[in-house]
């Protein structure tokens, strides 16, 4: 049985809500847009973490993390990747990597909309964290926790940490 804490899109921006958070899960997940090693390098002292680099993410970050990063964890095949779509609505490039092996588990970033959906055409979860950080348009700063345990994911739970506009960069 592993603890998940799944976020995205912090843009460099890292806080004590955030960091609250982490000591709970046995691992962090990160799906793209870090924004700085400062940030990678804070959470991976907290816990382990696997990640992927986004679209904003330099070369610093690029020969640090992949573009996608598929793996299997407690009988779980996930793939995360930052930029991905959601069911119906799949980046061409994920299309054609799903039409030939599925994971059970998708996790992708980068829209800063929170979703968690199942795809039947795939017969695989999606999960989008929405962001953490302060930059971008969304209103509510968010990230995933879950548990898995021998194949299944049990237990998610979405973290509000509070309204992007009542934070002062």
């Amino acid at each position: 049985m592993k603890k998940i804490l799944l976020l995205s899109d912090t843009h460099s921006y890292l806080d004590d809500k955030i960091i609250s958070h982490c000591s709970w899960a046995d691992e962090i997940w990160h799906a793209g847009d870090i924004g700085n090693v400062e940030v990678a390098d804070k959470l991976e002292k907290i816990k382990p973490m696997r990640a992927v680099y986004g679209n904003i993410d330099g070369k610093d970050l690029r020969v640090i993390y992949p573009l996608d990063n598929r793996f299997t964890i407690d009988g779980l095949e996930v793939w995360i990747t930052h930029i991905g779509g959601f069911p119906g609505h799949f980046e061409k490039r994920v299309r054609q990597i799903l039409a030939i092996n599925p994971p059970q588990l998708f996790i992708c970033g980068h829209s800063h909309i929170l979703k968690v959906m199942r795809d039947q055409k795939y017969n695989m979860l999606c999960m989008n964290p929405g962001a953490a950080g302060v930059h971008g348009f969304h209103k509510m700063r968010t990230m995933i926790r879950f548990t898995v345990d021998a194949g299944k994911i049990l237990q998610p739970e979405v973290i509000e940490l509070g309204e992007r506009g009542s934070i002062i960069t």
